[in-house]
């Protein structure tokens, strides 16, 4: 382990743990992982092995031969199971014969096999950092699943040396669920590159609408086929909806669109590169329940994409000074009401509010600005750690939402 004066002066060695390659989560560790490359630390993965498909496959390979403490799959759960015994096994060996000075734990089970060892005699070296990227803290299921999950995140927060939440939103319901730390805790938002501040214009036969993620319950999509029923009875002509994205709840969302009277104005395609689809709308619904900081919105900001979107989670923080264009989450008719704003707004108008988004987003949340402040935050775990041990520093009180 080296001590905070050396960190400053050579490379790091950090392993990041994560449970699936896909979605926004693996978007961040990828950025990350390739940013500290660059800067010359030495990085490694740990992922499971039986998700991800053909695009966690490509990225994969593609980071692959850059990775110096090398790529190692297994086979993780999404749900607790008797399996995670064995997995965290090889976890906990895999880390301590590479002898990393960071352990980089994101969302919930990548978060407990990056920091469960740090109970056993001669695994605890390593600084332990943690981004939950919404995980257990969203979760919405049986109550007493959830004392369950925030029971254990209360266990590992005495094993967490640093928290690197990546909105203040996912911050504040750390606080609220599981209590006051004393590990040193940092909001650092998620980023997007330079070039995804290019402008995307939709195509000649773009739809009026289109969402672009996971179809599953806690992205409200079934609110969005809602709002366009609604539509059809107040419009002379019922708007168009493209769903770009896969997932569990696919067959449920065509069934309801058929339910709702909207199944031959509602259209799926598969998943692909956020900017290729942005081509695809002319306007992008976030009809979301749930989220941290979503990249989806992140990008569309970048891209100058309109958007409709629902006022949860870190949405908020990235709308920033415009929040009051976003809308409640559940609620059909609020949702049509704002689309058909949207609609009726003149071209240009909804661009230049587009535009101003895009210039917000790019003083605040960037891939750069990102990677040096979890840098930074690695640089104080160490100092704290030389200074307090196991003691650590006081705790770190979170802003609040900005208005």
């Amino acid at each position: 382990m080296i001590n905070s004066k050396e960190e400053g002066e050579r490379k790091l060695r950090i392993l990041h743990v994560l449970r699936a390659p896909l979605g926004g989560l693996f978007r961040h560790v990828l950025d990350l992982s390739r940013e500290q490359i660059a800067r010359g630390h030495a990085v490694g993965l740990v992922t499971d092995s039986t998700t991800g498909g053909l695009r966690g496959e490509t990225e994969l390979a593609s980071l692959a031969p850059s990775l110096e403490l090398g790529l190692y799959r297994l086979p993780m759960r999404r749900q607790p199971h008797l399996s995670d015994v064995l997995a965290q096994a090889k976890i906990a060996l895999h880390s301590r014969k590479l002898a990393p000075d960071i352990v980089h734990g994101h969302g919930s089970k990548g978060g407990l096999y990056a920091r469960l060892p740090a109970f056993l005699p001669g695994f605890g070296t390593p600084i332990r950092a943690y981004t939950p990227h919404g995980g257990s803290f969203n979760y919405t299921g049986s109550k007493m699943s959830k004392k369950v999950y925030m029971a254990v995140e209360r266990m590992l927060e005495r094993v967490t040396d640093l928290f690197l939440f990546e909105s203040a939103f996912i911050g504040r319901s750390f606080h609220a669920q599981v209590g006051a730390t004393q590990a040193l805790v940092r909001v650092v938002p998620n980023g997007i590159s330079p070039a995804e501040f290019e402008p995307v214009l939709p195509n000649a036969n773009a739809a009026d609408f289109f969402y672009v993620g996971e179809l599953r319950s806690a992205k409200g999509i079934d609110i969005a086929i809602d709002a366009l029923a609604e539509l059809r009875k107040r419009l002379s002509r019922c708007p168009s909806l493209v769903l770009i994205g896969a997932g569990p709840d696919q067959n449920k969302l065509t069934a309801h669109a058929a339910e709702r009277g909207v199944a031959d104005r509602v259209s799926f395609m598969g998943p692909m590169p956020a900017r290729t689809a942005f081509s695809l709308g002319r306007v992008l619904v976030v009809p979301s329940r749930a989220e941290s900081l979503p990249y989806i919105v992140l990008e569309a900001a970048g891209a100058q994409v309109p958007m409709v979107a629902t006022n949860v989670g870190g949405i908020g923080e990235i709308f920033g000074p415009y929040q009051d264009r976003l809308v409640i989450c559940n609620d059909a008719q609020v949702l049509a009401s704002a689309m058909a704003t949207m609609l009726d707004m003149p071209v240009e108008q909804r661009q230049s509010e587009a535009a101003a988004l895009a210039a917000f987003v790019a003083t605040r949340f960037t891939i750069t600005g990102m990677a040096d402040s979890v840098l930074a935050g690695y640089r104080e775990a160490f100092d704290h750690r030389g200074a307090y041990g196991r003691a650590r520093a006081p705790s770190f009180v979170l802003p609040s939402q900005s208005r």
